[in-house]
């Protein structure tokens, strides 16, 4: 198109979390700005508003979201917002978005996919051999940078 939309972008995309646990979302503004967080629930096919937060830092929560569950807080850097869930639990899985109102429409942003697990899986074993443990102290550099070469 012609105009640009202003892209809120969240980090990171993905998210594999252990129950109980906690995790964050960060969202990416260029202004400081009041900030919306949703939920995309796939099981209900709707988003689900969690908490809203203006730019004093006040939080506005949904319907029945829990506010020790989620917090809103403000990055250092002032033009980003983070959203902290803590007791995660796998009900907790699903899309979060953040938004912004700009000029009467809601931007949302690129979405971080959260599944929560109860245990988390191994690492795929490689067929790589375990790495070397570093060497001894009395193999000199030098020497060492040779073998490499």
């Amino acid at each position: 198109g012609l105009y640009t939309t202003l892209v809120l972008t969240q980090n990171p995309e993905h998210i594999l979390a252990q129950t109980n646990k906690q995790t964050e979302i960060l969202c990416e503004l260029k202004e400081r700005t009041s900030v919306y967080w949703y939920r995309w629930s796939q099981e209900r096919q709707h988003f689900e508003f969690l908490v809203f937060s203006n730019t004093l830092g006040k939080a506005t929560y949904g319907t029945n979201v829990s506010q020790d569950k989620f917090s809103v807080r403000e990055a250092r850097s002032h033009s980003s917002y983070s959203l902290h869930i803590s007791h995660l639990q796998p009900s907790d899985s699903g899309t979060y978005y953040c938004s912004i109102s700009q000029s009467s429409q809601l931007l949302l942003g690129t979405g971080t996919q959260l599944t929560v697990v109860d245990a988390l899986p191994l690492p795929p074993k490689t067929t790589q051999p375990p790495q070397p443990k570093k060497p001894v102290v009395w193999i000199t550099k030098s020497k060492a940078a040779s073998r490499e070469g």
